[in-house]
């Protein structure tokens, strides 16, 4: 399963955290605090490295901006300075790395029924080191902005062997028309240094959203996935179908289409009928007004669970009333692989169920009683029971529901009773069998892939008609889409409204002031927006930063649809945009 290696408390053992395009304080503000309290107890450094600046770079040791898409160069930038300064931690390179490269040029996924498979080709530590000659700091410096100085900063920081590192990262590398080569990027700087897998030592993708691990990535939420394994591989649909008790010619191969192309596909009309629950498209979508139409015309049925009116409610033929979670009982699993139960509080009201329930009675209404067998008093024991069944043994187990329900969770793998902190190493992880220190069970050689993966520019970038970029994320006072938070007073008092972050520079230059009206312009349609200068955030020039909490303020029905080819997570970070003093 991909989640972290890691947990929590390598913070309270490293030195040094770098955090990749992630406002950690608004966004995780809770676990930044320890970041900020380990500086107050053992003087560990903070560095941000972001597109803008942010309350995460104030409290920051070292702030470091980098122009958009970049971020990819910069990386293999710090992977070259390592290898040139000798710094690789050969032996764990040569024991536990194999070097791999992928397909290059995959496009962005814009036209409809968009296909690509990478094909991995293996190479050797020599090829890779060629490779990187032609991202040398000087080179790098003058694609990203960042400075030879800034970009030698960072490499020493991992390259010093007594210095344990963290990375930090979540939407910035994710939502990335490049994200899964981001990622691997990250990863293959820890991998070269050997600064993984250990108490402080650790490359941490953050959840955007509670129990997006658990989930989503755990139990099989994703099309291609099974609560074990993928769809695409046999043994894995044999091994489901049997805890789940039916031919195994029930369960389709080939994935189905993942989020932007079935929104594109239910326009088309290739997708009629559509069960949304527990999300708010009709906010969310980049390229929003097209998706929100497709799912309005003629022939289309929307069935949308939730407990408050949204956009995306508006848009439903039938809408079932939801239970929040403190109406049912559930489990968790967060960013460090701990699950954890919670019990329900109070009765939901009117005709509220949760989502769960729902799902159990259709399906038995559609004939699979069988497989559906739950009872309502129970379902949640009787669930998660077959769930674990699909993750029995050292790699993946876990624990009870009675262990769950005695304390504040378990890590999982959840083996003799302990849960296993750090996965991959042999001196905390009973999962590695194969005699070494470090054993990377995911692959059946027991080794971990360091990936060559070049720059490659943006979907959409600046040119003279639209010459700034457009980003686009959250605030700490509202949860995402602020369906919940923007009823809560306080809250909505102390973020009203959206808003357009500009550079102080740029706005002098168009004689912009906070709370003028902007219009930002793109290629999608065009949005008007009070002005916010040297507030909270502050872009680097000819960049502009918008959220989305906003349902009055649709940002996202000016942004583009572009995806990672590998992950088909939508860039939300980046495209072009035209910006000008609106005419009052």
């Amino acid at each position: 399963l991909d989640e972290p290696m890691g947990c929590y408390e390598d913070i309270d053992h490293a030195d040094t955290f770098v955090l990749w395009g992630n406002n950690m304080a608004e966004m995780h503000p809770v676990l930044f605090s320890r970041l900020l309290d380990q500086r107050l107890k053992r003087g560990v450094k903070i560095i941000d490295f972001a597109t803008r600046t942010t309350r995460t770079s104030m409290a920051a040791d070292k702030s470091i901006l980098f122009l958009p898409q970049t971020d990819l160069a910069v990386a293999n930038a710090i992977c070259y300075e390592i290898i040139d300064n000798g710094w690789v931690n050969t032996q764990f390179v040569e024991e536990h790395c194999n070097f791999s490269k992928g397909l290059t040029n995959m496009g962005y996924g814009l036209e409809d029924n968009y296909k690509f498979t990478d094909k991995p080709e293996s190479i050797n530590f020599e090829d890779y080191k060629t490779f990187l000659e032609d991202y040398t700091p000087e080179k790098v410096s003058r694609m990203s902005g960042v400075s030879v100085k800034d970009i030698k900063y960072l490499a020493v920081h991992f390259g010093d062997p007594n210095k344990k590192v963290m990375s930090f990262w979540c939407m910035g590398p994710n939502q990335h028309s490049r994200g899964t080569w981001m990622n691997n990027l990250i990863y293959n700087i820890h991998l070269l240094t050997g600064k993984i897998s250990s108490p402080g030592n650790s490359p941490f993708s953050l959840t955007g959203q509670p129990s997006a691990c658990g989930t989503v990535r755990e139990v099989g939420t994703l099309t291609h996935k099974l609560p074990h394994g993928v769809v695409m591989n046999k043994e894995h649909r044999e091994f489901a179908a049997e805890i789940w008790d039916v031919p195994v010619e029930n369960i389709d191969p080939k994935p189905t289409y993942h989020t932007v192309e079935m929104f594109r596909a239910l326009d088309r009309g290739d997708i009629r009928f559509m069960w949304i629950q527990v999300t708010n498209p009709m906010v969310t979508m980049p390229k929003l007004k097209r998706y929100r139409d497709g799912a309005k015309k003629e022939g289309r049925f929307i069935v949308v669970s939730d407990i408050y009116p949204t956009p995306t409610t508006d848009i439903a033929d039938v809408i079932l009333p939801s239970a929040m979670w403190i109406e049912r009982e559930g489990l968790y699993g967060n960013s460090e692989r701990r699950t954890q139960y919670f019990e329900q509080m109070l009765e939901p009201p009117g005709e509220a169920m949760s989502d769960t329930w729902q799902l159990i009675e259709v399906a038995k209404r559609l004939g699979f009683e069988k497989q559906f067998y739950y009872k309502e008093d129970t379902h949640i024991e009787e669930i998660y029971t077959e769930y674990r069944r699909h993750h029995e043994g050292k790699k993946h187990n876990l624990a009870p529901l009675e262990v769950l329900k005695s304390q504040p969770g378990a890590i999982w793998p959840y083996v003799d009773g302990k849960s296993t902190q750090w996965r991959f190493n042999a001196k905390y992880d009973p999962a590695c069998s194969n005699g070494k220190d470090f054993h990377f069970y995911g692959k059946k050689d027991g080794k971990a892939i360091i990936w060559q993966r070049p720059y490659e520019p943006a979907a959409e970038e600046p040119d003279a008609e639209y010459p700034f970029w457009l980003g686009t994320g959250r605030v700490v006072e509202h949860w995402h889409t602020g369906s919940m938070t923007r009823r809560i007073p306080v809250l909505h008092q102390a973020m009203p409204h959206s808003y357009v972050e500009l550079n102080p520079g740029d706005a002098k230059r168009m004689q912009i002031r906070t709370g003028d009206k902007v219009k930002l312009t793109t290629r999608r349609g065009e949005i008007i927006l009070p002005a916010s200068v040297n507030e909270r955030g502050v872009p680097a020039p000819m960049q502009v930063f918008v959220p989305f909490f906003d349902e009055t303020m649709l940002i996202n029905e000016i942004t583009l649809d572009s995806f990672c080819p590998i992950s088909k997570e939508p860039d939300y970070k980046k495209c072009a945009v035209k910006v000008e003093k609106a005419q009052t």
